[in-house]
């Protein structure tokens, strides 16, 4: 299916919803979890259109029985975008690295769609600024923000930092790290709070343990179809992500389980041993959460609820 979208100049360009763009561009081995679309530049500079399916049912993700969907699928929206338009419009080369440097997300509840059959068609606006070029002209960083919408109505927006690493680059910013080639050996069923108390689906969609009545960031599936779609060497932004919400579910005993508002800051990678800890602190509807390992702080950010 497609529908024309006006462009700055009043022309009308299609944006279709008939097949996905190519996993390389979104950093995804598997094309059912690739979610735009299409993307498009428009007549003003640095402003691009986008398509994105959003499936009924994500079986990551769980919805809060008001058939709408999880915002980490606008989060996930975002991270694709993040990447799709720097690789396709701004000659990014897909060996380079991307580093997700913060990101945040915020949803309208009286304007949200509800989760309809099939999928959710989702039209998105970016706009790409603070371009970082190296010397020799090339991006190496810059910022994305977004609004996305449902039949002409915006119902959330969200953005981020991103940093494009060639491979010399990112190994020297990764040089004296612990790195294992694979995620760290999951603990045992038996030290992970209950999936109901941190609102996920299955089991195996859990990524917290219990360790001395704390919390640490160890995901039961290492080879998880959405967190771990590909090989990578230390923990992505979207498990700390999902950390924090768990964290703020378990701490709540289920009562904060869908964040309306977001934001998450990392200074240094997480990496995949020794298990990261996750400290969270309830304030009202607010949850503000922090991430260690090795005695320092990797991320930190806010989780903003009803």
């Amino acid at each position: 299916m497609s529908t024309p979208t006006a462009d700055a100049a009043g022309k009308s360009e299609p944006l279709s919803w008939s097949r996905t763009v190519e996993r390389e561009l979104v950093h995804r081995t598997s094309v059912a979890e690739v979610l735009l679309t299409d993307v498009r530049p428009t007549d003003t500079a640095h402003v691009f259109l986008a398509a994105a399916s959003w499936p009924r049912a994500h079986t990551t993700f769980p919805r809060d029985g008001s058939q709408r969907h999880s915002p980490l699928i606008l989060v996930e929206t975002l991270r694709q975008l993040g990447l799709c338009i720097p690789l396709r419009f701004y000659a990014v080369p897909e060996a380079f690295h991307a580093v997700i440097t913060d990101l945040y997300f915020h949803l309208s509840p009286a304007d949200e769609p509800p989760a309809r059959p099939g999928a959710t068609e989702v039209t998105c606006c970016a706009r790409v600024s603070a371009l970082r070029r190296a010397p020799d002209g090339s991006i190496v960083g810059l910022r994305l923000n977004v609004t996305f919408a449902t039949r002409g109505v915006i119902f959330g927006c969200g953005g981020g930092g991103v940093r494009f690493l060639d491979g010399a680059r990112f190994t020297v910013l990764r040089a004296g790290s612990t790195v294992d080639a694979a995620p760290a050996c999951p603990l045992g069923d038996g030290n992970r709070p209950p999936a109901a108390r941190l609102t996920v689906n299955h089991p195996h969609d859990v990524v917290l343990a219990l360790d001395e009545g704390g919390l640490l960031v160890s995901p039961a599936d290492p080879l998880h179809p959405f967190f771990f779609d590909h090989p990578t060497d230390h923990v992505p932004g979207m498990v700390l992500l999902e950390a924090a919400r768990q964290a703020a579910s378990y701490r709540s005993q289920g009562r904060l389980s869908r964040p309306l508002f977001g934001w998450l800051k990392a200074s240094r990678f997480t990496e995949l041993a020794p298990p990261a800890r996750v400290l969270c602190t309830r304030h009202r509807s607010t949850c503000v959460f922090r991430i260690r390992q090795g005695g320092k702080e990797t991320a930190w950010g806010t989780l903003g609820y009803m």
